[in-house]
């Protein structure tokens, strides 16, 4: 199971530290020593330590220039929770008074969230998840030194699960980490991590990195994560994993866990993709990332045999946007992508992460297998137009969607609720709570297809659809990647 790792009590804490603390240390102590030793022999000469001063060899240089730079985060958001009556599960009472029956005065609650971050500039520039300060009313960050200092929110996105934050200071410089090329990590190298498990305080942990381009799904929208074996907790959300070379590799955002704690797989943000997010927020605003304007398939072993391929490799195209940079390109239904870049494309969240990485106005070089022979295609890198315009609109009246908001859909919209690939259509954008919509079942993201067998183009055509009240109601919508249907009657 995926689980993000930022929540920690006290209870936890206690419970867990002085076994987290003793491992840790003994661990890196004794990997720091082999590995230098091996780095420093050739295969056929490896040998064990012999000497006091190899013992000795430690990270503890590396941690004392980095750990500076990483910040714990607390932040706050009072809840208002309205007390619930005795009676809300009679039935009576429930017809009468609706699902919302309470009574006495609503009573308000400090809901705290810890985390830690990353400062990635010396004016103050922190990286942290969003999920860590997601709805918060007040952040503050905690430096290594104990210094407290309030922070302000520069930019957040949600869909890489990232969000910036700035330290206010009166021009204070502040110790930071240089971000690094993280597509020049490989399987096996030694990496830390820095953050605050179970509230315990600042702790390092080590490992290797265990794979690249891996899929943690539910995490964020972009399912390219580097995985390492170095111990990640809750609390450590947000905090820093770094290279040898004391240069930030990524952003620790989740863990794969049966019993909460770590497990020896964790995730982390790649530094390429949190560069974009920095790029975008000091802009003022959200990244703007270039347009896939394709959609496809995974490349399984069924269709790389079908297709004549060697390996299971690639994304298969099985829809171009008309008149995006994909068709101006020369990208066809059919092609199999296989690399962007010189950079292998395993799959779709390999391809979409490889696009939104690069900056637009550029090109990028996309290597596609047609017919088995091997192209090179250039496509432009350009931003998802907003066309049609969204006509956002709030149903009323007698008819399933009543109290649905929907939108046109358009590629930019698609790409912004992560629906890529749906570029047209009318999208279901939020549904209010008790009503007949809900009841229905219709939720956010629900891309409505067809009603009562007429297609359904835009938000017009759905309104004059349903403007009269009909005795029966058969209703077609695309819902995480399959159609569904639903008849009901009026």
């Amino acid at each position: 199971m995926i689980h993000r790792a930022h929540s920690a009590t006290g209870k936890e804490a206690a419970s867990r530290a002085a076994s987290l603390v003793s491992r840790s240390h003994r661990a890196a102590a004794l990997l720091a020593a082999c590995a230098i030793a091996v780095a420093a022999a050739p295969a056929a000469a490896q040998r064990v330590p012999e000497s006091r001063g190899e013992i000795a060899l430690s990270f503890a240089p590396l941690v004392k220039r980095a750990a500076p730079a990483v910040v714990n985060i607390y932040a706050k958001r009072v809840v208002r929770a309205q007390p619930t009556s005795p009676f809300m599960d009679d039935p009576f009472f429930r017809r009468f008074f609706g699902d919302s029956f309470s009574f006495g005065f609503p009573r308000e609650r400090i809901q705290n969230s810890l985390g830690s971050g990353v400062i990635v500039a010396a004016d103050g520039l922190v990286v942290t998840n969003f999920h860590v300060i997601d709805k918060s009313d007040e952040i503050t960050v905690v430096l290594a030194d104990r210094r407290e200092f309030d922070v302000t929110l520069v930019g957040a996105d949600q869909t890489t699960d990232l969000a910036v934050l700035r330290i206010k200071s009166s021009g204070e410089r502040f110790p930071f980490l240089e971000l690094r090329d993280s597509d020049e990590l490989e399987v096996g190298d030694l990496v830390l991590a820095i953050g605050n498990p179970f509230g315990v305080g600042q702790t390092v942990t080590n490992g290797i990195v265990s794979a690249l381009a891996r899929t943690a799904r539910g995490v964020s929208d972009f399912g390219f994560f580097i995985q390492t074996d170095a111990a990640i907790n809750p609390g450590n959300s947000g905090g820093a994993l770094f290279a040898m070379d004391g240069r930030l590799i990524g952003i620790n955002t989740a863990i794969y866990t049966r019993s909460g704690g770590s497990n020896g797989i964790g995730f982390a943000a790649p530094s390429n993709m949190v560069r974009v997010v920095l790029d975008g927020a000091l802009a003022g605003g959200k990244p703007r990332r270039p347009w896939m304007a394709l959609a496809g398939q995974d490349v399984t072993a069924d269709i790389a045999s079908s297709l004549s391929l060697p390996r299971p490799l690639g994304l298969l195209v099985n829809d171009v946007f008309p008149g995006g940079p994909a068709a101006r390109a020369g990208i066809r239904v059919g092609d199999v992508i296989v690399a962007v870049n010189g950079r292998e494309v395993a799959d779709g969240a390999s391809f979409r992460f490889r696009i939104a990485t690069l900056p637009l106005g550029s090109a990028a070089d996309v290597a596609v297998v047609r017919a088995g022979a091997e192209r090179r295609l250039a496509m432009a890198l350009e931003a998802a137009p907003e066309t049609p315009p969204r006509a956002t609109a709030e149903l009323d009246g007698r008819h399933p969607f009543a109290g649905a908001t929907v939108a046109n859909l358009s590629p930019a919209l698609s790409e912004g609720i992560g629906l890529a690939g749906q570029y047209r259509g009318v999208v279901v954008l939020d549904v209010r709570r008790g009503s007949v919509a809900a009841r229905v079942g219709f939720r956010g993201g629900d891309v409505i297809a067809q009603v009562n067998g007429a297609d359904v183009a835009s938000v017009t055509q759905l309104r004059r659809l349903v403007e009269r009240p009909e005795a029966r109601w058969q209703i077609a919508f695309r819902r995480d990647g399959a159609v569904r249907s639903v008849v009901i009657q009026g």
